[in-house]
């Protein structure tokens, strides 16, 4: 387990210094994540070693979200006086994306059956 944990944050590690030395927009994290990935594609006996440490950390990764939590409880009063403008931002965001990606799945799969003939 320590041998996986330790690849892990190794492959995170490597993110933060590769985005970071070449000023990508994506955050190091995410590429560490994309090298992991590889790296178990390439080597079987990898993803075998990783497997079920990536797995329990998912299956207690409502954890990591305390310290947001926390940090929400720590700015009531900013959340009060801009709750309303806040609500509004999520609201409209969440019902823009989802009409956004129906729209998209909706464009998507007319362009997949133009080629096909339906039975």
């Amino acid at each position: 387990m320590i041998h996986a944990l330790s690849l892990i944050l190794a492959c995170q590690l490597a993110g933060e210094l590769v985005t970071r030395l070449f000023g990508l927009p994506v955050p190091g994290p995410v590429f560490g994540m994309a090298l992991l990935f590889v790296l178990m594609l390439a080597s079987s006996q990898l993803a075998t070693l990783v497997t079920p440490t990536g797995e329990g950390i998912l299956r207690h990764l409502s954890l990591l979200f305390v310290p947001a939590g926390v940090g929400v409880m720590g700015h009531l009063a900013a959340i009060g006086a801009h709750g309303v403008g806040l609500a509004l931002a999520l609201i409209l965001s969440t019902v823009l994306a989802l009409a956004i990606g129906a729209a998209v799945f909706v464009g998507v799969s007319k362009l997949i059956g133009k080629g096909t003939q339906d039975a």
